[in-house]
């Protein structure tokens, strides 16, 4: 049995142990509500930051500095690359592969891993857009429903578009957390917005936006962390996330994008989880991606990888962004064990 770190179910005051006193303006609308959750949940900064970038930038095409093209933005992205897969002949193979999911098993060897903690499996599920298609939600349910997994880690964009409404991505969500057993830690992507975190918690998603999260066994402990979105919106903070983590500790940092490995592995972190690159989802044959959306070396780009001493393991993802079509590049759960090595 694992235990977490917070009160599923209060998560709000377990984890800020903040109260409304007498002189602070009650909220009325759901807005008020919503910011006032936001602020109790993640602090004042963090939840007006990401509140403002969100309001500033979410239907630019391009990034904050004017110079990250970012794809998914660009309102005619859908029928270019509809027109261009229907032009080769290629587009009903893809719309076919989008919902073909497969089970990628990884080993991660820690040498120092607790005891308790040996064969420890991760479901890990990454860019879900769970509002791009109805029956791409339906088979990741079913295809993790017989999977054996003492915990689940999502690492971001639960939501089909960048901008606009939450509510379709959060009703994906609920669905899916009746599918997962067990806890479910995540962060968000670029795709998401800090609205949606008070109803995740809710539905019973941890979200671990700059924070760590200790996880017990046997009377022994690892340290899960998480960080904000760092492709878009850059609000994430790995000190914060990993301050409390003690020294000798194993952590292992889910992150949405593995464009921060540089920064994670001089900060410790023994393993890093990610997901954002979508592994390319166009690929020419032999899997090689025609692009992959994040500033990071293509050998980060898809699976396992290794870099100054930190593991980490790039995820594909098991939804599609822009348009639900994937070629050479099947979706994918995976579930990392971890193993303290040979006996």
């Amino acid at each position: 049995m694992i235990v977490g770190a917070r009160d599923r179910g209060s998560p709000f005051a377990a984890q800020t142990g903040c109260t409304m006193t007498s002189q602070a303006k009650t909220p009325n609308t759901p807005d008020e509500l919503l910011h006032y959750r936001l602020s109790l949940r993640l602090g004042p900064v963090h939840a007006r930051q990401r509140l403002a970038i969100e309001q500033e930038a979410e239907a630019l095409v391009f990034g904050r500095n004017h110079r990250s093209f970012h794809l998914e933005n660009l309102a005619n992205a859908p029928g270019l690359i509809r027109f261009c897969l229907q032009a080769t002949g290629l587009l009903k193979r893809a719309r076919a592969n989008s919902r073909m999911l497969t089970t990628a098993h990884n080993r991660f060897v820690l040498p120092d891993l607790p005891e308790a903690f040996e064969g420890l499996r991760i479901l890990h599920l990454t860019d879900l857009h769970v509002d791009m298609d109805e029956e791409n939600l339906q088979a990741v349910m079913r295809h993790i429903e017989p999977l054996a997994y003492d915990l689940c880690v999502l690492t971001g964009d639960y939501r089909k578009l960048t901008r606009g409404p939450v509510e379709d991505s959060l009703d994906g969500m609920a669905r899916l957390r009746e599918a997962i057993n067990g806890e479910a830690y995540a962060v968000l992507g670029n795709h998401d917005s800090v609205r949606m975190v008070p109803a995740l918690e809710d539905m019973g998603y941890r979200l671990l936006m700059n924070e760590m999260a200790p996880l017990e066994r046997g009377g022994e402990r690892i340290y899960l962390a998480g960080v904000d979105d760092a492709h878009y919106y850059k609000a994430h903070n790995l000190h914060r996330a990993g301050d409390d983590i003690p020294p000798g500790g194993i952590s292992l940092l889910l992150s949405h994008t593995p464009e921060i490995w540089r920064e994670a592995a001089h900060a410790g972190y023994d393993i890093f989880l990610c997901g954002h690159t979508h592994g390319g989802q166009l690929c020419l044959p032999g899997g090689i991606p025609l692009t992959l959306d994040a500033n990071c070396p293509r050998q980060l780009g898809r699976g396992a990888w290794q870099v100054n001493g930190m593991q980490g393991y790039t995820s594909p993802g098991a939804g599609t962004s822009v348009l639900n079509v994937r070629l050479n590049c099947p979706p994918e759960v995976t579930i990392h064990t971890l193993s303290r090595g040979p006996t």
